[in-house]
């Protein structure tokens, strides 16, 4: 991937090209691929699918009605591309492998003004609408300064296993370190880099959805 390319040229990103970017940083994201042409569909990634209006100029998909989950078959997704391809006839689309419910948790990058390139990282899902806390630091950081983020937040109890939640804190460590990486090579062509949710689990995380705004 010619990844400072594809920064300085576009001036928007599809969720595709963002999960390219987490994957060419070894971050985890569903398997999936895109289709243009709704008539010739050969799929290579396995049921259940969810099915995503997939365009630079459409970030937030499940407002506009272009998000659909769990499509167990052939003729569900066909049925689906057809409805989206009227309702978005310029768009492409995303198709990728369902994922188990995980602990949900946010995590970004939003270059400040005043600050500069900073990195967030949060409880999402319902834990968003308890807590509502959120850790930042400036980029880059190290390994203790991703694990001092996680304690700073009120959920902190979860990733100690409160009441038999088992998750793989190294993985969102380690995914804080590859966001912070990113951040402090290409920082001067981001404004903000969202990763919402991220489903966490015993064994690892992936990358539910992705979006990258350019900078200014």
């Amino acid at each position: 991937m010619h990844l400072q390319r594809l920064l300085e040229e576009k001036d928007a990103f599809s969720e595709d090209e963002v999960k390219n970017i987490l994957k060419y940083y070894n971050i985890p994201v569903p398997k999936f691929q895109i289709v243009d042409d709704i008539e010739k569909i050969e799929l290579s990634i396995q049921f259940p699918v969810a099915v995503k209006v997939c365009s630079p100029h459409i970030l937030h998909k499940t407002d506009v009605g272009g998000v659909e989950l769990d499509i167990r078959n052939m003729e569900e997704l066909y049925e689906v591309l057809k409805e989206f391809k009227k309702n978005f006839p310029d768009a492409k689309f995303l198709i990728e492998e369902m994922q188990r419910k995980g602990i949900e948790v946010i995590a970004g990058l939003i270059n400040d003004k005043s600050f500069g390139m900073s990195i967030m990282v949060g409880m999402g899902g319902i834990f968003a609408e308890i807590y509502k806390d959120i850790s930042f630091r400036l980029v880059p950081i190290e390994r203790e300064n991703a694990e001092e983020m996680l304690e700073d937040l009120k959920a902190w109890k979860i990733f100690k296993g409160f009441r038999g939640m088992e998750v793989n804190v190294d993985s969102l460590i380690d995914l804080l370190l590859k966001l912070s990486k990113f951040g402090e090579e290409y920082g001067k062509y981001i404004n903000q880099m969202d990763l919402n949710p991220v489903f966490l689990y015993k064994d690892g995380l992936v990358v539910i959805d992705a979006k990258l705004m350019k900078g200014e």
